[in-house]
């Protein structure tokens, strides 16, 4: 059995770890930085634990896929793999709280306005105070109650909010930390009630253009959106007009439609709006590079003794 591993952002410890769950399982492992530096004679591997799109679409000896991301809608489409019997894994459970530990900050920035105080003292301006807001006694609504929404819901209720809601697709949860879980049929009466609204939704037909136009118009006057799910759930023209209408009081984005954010695209200018270039998640935290790895190598025992794995993706649904 051959495992390729491509991986830019592990350090050493983390390939000797997987090094030797690999040699405990008999197999032969192979470490690269990108894609490119695979030779054609390791194109025959049974494992990939990374990405590597010219194994992926044309080997049909290659029976298991783990990305280590959580998003994988753009394997979605029809034949993308040479073997229609390779499983996918991804690393959903890896990110919560990084991502969360960002859907706090940002929000933390836009109700308490720092972006404006940053952007003045840079310039030498000593202002006077002015008014600021609070997540203590905020109403949130939580848009997607999986790993990451759940993990950002239990940080965000120690800062005393008014209610914290989750909406999903099934209108249930395991987890005690939202006040009440609805469905998504509900979520129009909702919104009503959202002073925050956190999005961390996969890319599926369900979730694209959720945020639509007219559910912007049921959001009270003033309420904050975070966005760290993807780009293709929020009408982005409607969001910028809300913005600059100040009918909405502040948005930080996280992910977009179009990826990288094109030059002179409007949200470059659109007031209230934060922008970070996808980087909530990613593999920078440790704690995010040792769960990952974990998670792989728990899945690799999974696989080597015929067991279902534990992250393994739902096609028809898409995560």
């Amino acid at each position: 059995m051959k495992i390729l591993v491509i991986n830019n952002m592990l350090e050493q410890k983390y390939f000797d770890q997987i090094k030797s769950a690999a040699g405990e399982v008999g197999a032969q492992v192979f470490f690269y930085k990108s894609e490119a530096e695979i030779p054609k004679s390791n194109f025959d591997a049974d494992i990939i634990y990374g990405f590597a799109p010219s194994i992926v679409k044309t080997s049909r000896s290659l029976k298991w896929l783990c990305v280590p991301w959580a998003g994988v809608d753009s394997l979605m489409t029809p034949d993308y793999f040479a073997n229609e019997d390779c499983l996918l894994t991804n690393s959903a459970g890896a990110y919560g709280v990084s991502i969360a530990e960002h859907m706090i900050a940002v929000s933390l920035v836009m109700m308490r306005r720092l972006d404006q105080f940053m952007a003045e003292t840079r310039e030498g301006k000593w202002l006077s105070p002015r008014p600021q807001k609070s997540i203590k006694d905020c109403r949130i609504t939580v848009l997607g109650t999986g790993d990451i929404g759940t993990t950002f819901a239990s940080r965000a209720r120690a800062f005393e909010p008014a209610a914290i809601v989750g909406v999903c697709r099934s209108g249930k949860s395991s987890s005690t930390v939202y006040d009440k879980v609805l469905p998504v049929s509900e979520l129009d009466s909702i919104l009503s009630q959202t002073d925050l609204l956190a999005m961390s939704l996969p890319a599926t037909a369900e979730t694209k253009g959720i945020l639509s136009r007219e559910r912007f118009a049921l959001l009270p006057q003033d309420a904050y959106i975070v966005n760290v799910g993807r780009g293709s759930a929020i009408d982005e023209d409607a969001l910028a007009d809300n913005l600059e209408s100040g009918h909405l009081a502040g948005a930080a984005l996280d992910v977009f439609q179009t990826e990288p954010l094109p030059a002179g695209h409007r949200l470059w200018k659109t007031k209230n709006l934060l922008i970070t270039p996808h980087v909530a998640g990613n593999m920078t935290l440790p704690y995010t590079k040792a769960k990952n790895v974990q998670m792989f190598i728990e899945d690799l025992k999974n696989f080597v003794q015929g067991k279902t794995l534990h992250y393994l993706v739902d096609r028809k649904l898409g995560y």
